[in-house]
């Protein structure tokens, strides 16, 4: 018998059958979750600069007081998941409603800046992307130890900008490639 190799599947373009057809999760944090409620816009770009209408985005995130839920954890939050997953629009965008993270302890015990882990899904790619999302302004992120490996000039793409028109919602921008490319993690 001979074998013949085939191509490499990539993530899509049938990622959303399955995953976001029927299971989005585009509220984080329900209405008596304990913190600050956010609103989180995020757009995936392209190379070119064109918004990608087909990715899809999962976040997960630690609550209010630093604590990711899972089930053996003794203090529940209620309406708190950690976990949000959605599709993009035909703007490349979508919207997660959210509170604001927490300070979580790094395995050495250092304190990280409040952030949200992304893993970015899209055709073309045979893996998904992770990265995270920081918030501009946060006086924890000059000691965040992950930001911090991140060269100067390169951390602005993992920021969330404040709306200044409303301050509860924050646009977070993926670029894939090119110019400002999105700073990507090797996990």
């Amino acid at each position: 018998m001979k074998l013949t190799p085939t191509a490499s599947q990539t993530v899509g373009p049938y990622l959303h059958i399955g995953l976001t057809d029927r299971h989005s999760v585009g509220s984080i944090a329900g209405d008596r979750t304990v913190g600050q409620r956010i609103r989180l816009r995020c757009r995936v770009f392209d190379s070119k600069g064109q918004p990608v209408p087909d990715a899809m985005l999962e976040l997960w995130q630690a609550d209010a007081e630093g604590h990711y839920s899972h089930r053996d954890d003794p203090r529940p939050n209620p309406g708190f998941g950690g976990f949000g997953r959605l599709a993009t629009n035909t703007e490349g965008a979508c919207t997660f409603e959210t509170i604001r993270p927490g300070r979580v302890a790094a395995p050495d015990g250092r304190l990280q800046a409040p952030h949200i882990n992304v893993s970015v899904f899209a055709r073309g790619l045979l893996k998904r992307l992770a990265t995270r999302i920081y918030f501009e302004q946060e006086p924890a992120n000059e000691t965040d130890p992950i930001l911090s490996l991140v060269p100067k000039a390169r951390r602005l793409t993992l920021m969330a900008q404040q709306d200044p028109r409303d301050p509860a919602t924050w646009h977070f921008e993926v670029r894939l490639r090119g110019e400002g490319e999105t700073v990507f993690f090797d996990i």
